[in-house]
């Protein structure tokens, strides 16, 4: 048998023409989205203010399989995918492993992430519309980047409310979004009366992506011809995602392979959502034994530490409400956290799968996370974003634990992006001076406190 290449690439021509709707397979469905104002699930329409009307609908549809993706999303996706499915040999030796480790790459685009994959498709259907501009949020800056070369593509303003920490730390990944013409702002500010009223209540907050979140969607809900975007967690951003796991899925077949285990990283869960959906389905309808492994910060740990409950999207506590795990959506992570993965909450979803044990979760401190990022680049040659490197130390980890019982196993991860706007978090780790922040019970307490009291 030829020995498989490092990197594969589908043809143009094997590319997927739709994305998939795991929803539709899925035993049980996700509870409803709540109106915040009467606590009854929300309808369709009840949408149309926040989000565009088709993004409205994709979010609300759990029947459709397949759904075809636009000819002109197809066209602005041929700038750069498909992306490469590559096989870890280096890594594989380094460990001394009997695993064969792949990853999928979704780096080759200027965000450095696989949020493009939405950002695009939410910029068209915001043009079809004939909308005026958008607004959104974004935590380390990979979202607000793409979106901001989506909104660019089709000539539609942007405003991103970038979380204040970040902000900070990152101001490359400010300069980018301003190339693409976007209109940055630290988050919470006082360009909006939710932003306000959170600096009044504490002035010196770092914010959080509930906090800007709730600045984006007050700045759309009373800008006319405006509306919100969002770049994870929702079930519209999940289904365009799932390019990533169709593409991985296809490359693989190809390659006479299927994986054992599945890894990705988790904050909302739009990349983990996105690599996993096609995996799932057959675990769900053909009885695959496939494990799928969520990794999340320790430092924000929605799954492996929070609550199923009914909670806020946001901070400001205007969004409509989803059961899901959640931290309470008035915490906010330590500043010292250096990547993304920052939301209180996860996918609803992915929270009903992990509910229904279907798949696992693990939490890691950062600085073991930089460790496995450090290892990663050295072996293979590309430098990972803080989030992606979850997936890596979990990739690890896996490949570990076949060394010490010799089975051959076959592990797929999520690479999400590159790590060149994290250069400050590298020097932190490299230096010392990164701190593993770790919240008590007695702080998630406090904000499971306050969840909202909800009865069905």
């Amino acid at each position: 048998m030829a020995k498989i290449p490092y990197r594969f690439y589908l043809s143009e021509d094997q590319m997927p023409k739709q994305w998939y709707n795991l929803r539709a397979d899925m035993k049980e469905q996700p509870d409803p989205l709540l109106n915040p104002g009467t606590l009854k699930p929300i309808k369709e329409e009840e949408l149309y203010p926040i989000f565009c009307k088709e993004l409205a609908h994709q979010e609300m549809d759990c029947k459709t399989r397949y759904f075809d993706i636009p000819e002109e999303i197809q066209e602005m996706y041929k700038i750069y995918r498909p992306s490469p499915l590559i096989r870890a040999y280096n890594l594989e030796k380094e460990l001394g492993t009997p695993a064969k480790i792949y990853y999928k790459f979704e780096g080759n685009n200027t965000s450095g992430s696989h949020k493009l994959n939405s950002a695009i498709a939410q910029a068209y259907y915001a043009k079809k519309q004939g909308l005026t501009s958008l607004t959104t949020e974004t935590g380390a800056g990979q979202w607000g980047t793409a979106l901001s070369e989506a909104c660019a593509y089709f000539n539609i303003p942007l405003t991103v409310y970038m979380v204040k920490c970040s902000f900070e730390q990152k101001p490359y990944r400010k300069a980018v979004m301003q190339t693409f013409d976007a209109d940055v702002i630290p988050s919470p500010s006082d360009t909006t009366e939710v932003g306000r009223k959170i600096l009044a209540e504490n002035p010196g907050t770092t914010g959080s992506l509930g906090c800007a979140i709730s600045e984006a969607v007050e700045k759309a809900t009373t800008t006319e011809g405006c509306r919100y975007v969002l770049g994870s967690v929702l079930n519209q951003v999940l289904l365009h995602q799932s390019i990533i796991g169709l593409e991985a899925k296809k490359a693989m077949e190809i390659l006479g392979e299927y994986p054992d285990v599945v890894v990705g990283c988790a904050g909302g869960g739009s990349n983990l959502g996105g690599l996993i959906a096609p995996f799932m389905r057959d675990k769900i309808v053909d009885g695959n034994k496939v494990r799928i492994v969520a990794v999340e910060p320790a430092s924000c740990p929605s799954f492996t530490r929070g609550k199923y409950a009914y909670d806020f999207c946001d901070t400001g506590k205007v969004t409509p409400m989803a059961k899901m795990y959640t931290l309470g959506s008035s915490f906010i992570p330590s500043a010292n956290h250096a990547g993304g993965l920052r939301y209180h909450g996860m996918s609803p979803i992915l929270s009903k799968l992990y509910h229904d044990g279907l798949m696992e979760a693990v939490s890691y401190e950062q600085t073991k996370v930089f460790e496995a990022a450090k290892l990663f680049a050295r072996v293979e040659t590309i430098l990972p974003a803080p989030e992606s490197s979850h997936a890596i130390k979990g990739a690890i980890d896996e490949a570990l634990k076949c060394k010490k019982t010799g089975e051959e196993k076959t592990i797929l991860f999520g690479l999400t992006g590159t790590g060149y706007f994290d250069m400050s978090a590298y020097s932190a780790f490299h230096e010392g001076r990164m701190n593993d922040y770790i919240p008590t019970d007695e702080e998630l307490q406090a904000s499971f406190d306050k969840l909202p009291k909800v009865e069905l």
